[in-house]
């Protein structure tokens, strides 16, 4: 049966937004709970890794911090299931998750986001090197929610503690996650950039209408 849907349904909007506003939330205040303990143990010297500026962090104090992370940590969990949920109901996954099928068109698109090569023909909503991007992120974000839960209750997740390696290692995955996602958010702006302001702006109003069946 033919019909239309917007390019980004209001479930998908709800979702991106919530998240994003999470994840900014969730840097800062992981920043201001790292200050507590700025290190990774043995293996890195225990010494000061680094200390964040101030004015990347948020919470003012530890307690303050762990607050807010423990708060919007079940923010971005809840707006990560509602995504993962709606894309499979949907069946609208092939069109966000990398595939084998789209390593070919990978370098193509690189070269005509980098280096002004002809753009490629995209069949879906998303380019490769989108899709790419997006699944890495839902990965990256996976990991830091399970390492999330492994910090806040190292006791009763001692299984998954020992599993991932032990709780300095637990840190270490966490924080390396986290440096993902902050890589992928200059990219992603500039992609929004490259394609126009009709695109940034879909994501508010949902866009135009594609067809479906």
């Amino acid at each position: 049966m033919a019909g239309d849907r917007l390019e980004h349904p209001a479930v998908i909007r709800l979702c991106h937004w919530f998240g994003g506003l999470a994840l900014i939330v969730l840097i800062g205040s992981g920043l201001q709970i790292f200050v507590a303990f700025p290190s990774f143990g043995d293996k890195i010297p225990e010494q000061d890794f680094f200390i964040p500026p101030a004015a990347l962090r948020l919470g003012g104090w530890l307690a303050g911090a762990q607050q807010l992370h423990f708060t919007f940590a079940w923010v971005l969990v809840a707006s990560g299931v509602v995504y993962l949920v709606y894309q499979i109901v949907s069946g609208n996954y092939p069109q966000v998750l990398f595939a084998r099928e789209d390593v070919p068109g990978l370098w193509p698109m690189t070269r005509h986001y980098f280096l002004l090569g002809p753009r490629p023909p995209q069949r879906g909503t998303y380019n490769p090197l989108q899709k790419l991007a997006y699944t890495t992120v839902i990965g990256l974000g996976i990991v830091m929610v399970v390492t999330g839960f492994a910090l806040y209750k190292p006791v009763q997740l001692s299984l998954l503690v020992a599993v991932l390696g032990g709780f300095r290692l637990v840190r270490i995955w966490h924080f390396a996650a986290m440096c993902g996602l902050l890589a992928f958010i200059p990219g992603h702006l500039v992609m929004v950039a490259l394609h126009g302001w009709g695109n940034f702006a879909s994501m508010w109003t949902g866009g135009g209408h594609e067809s479906v069946r």
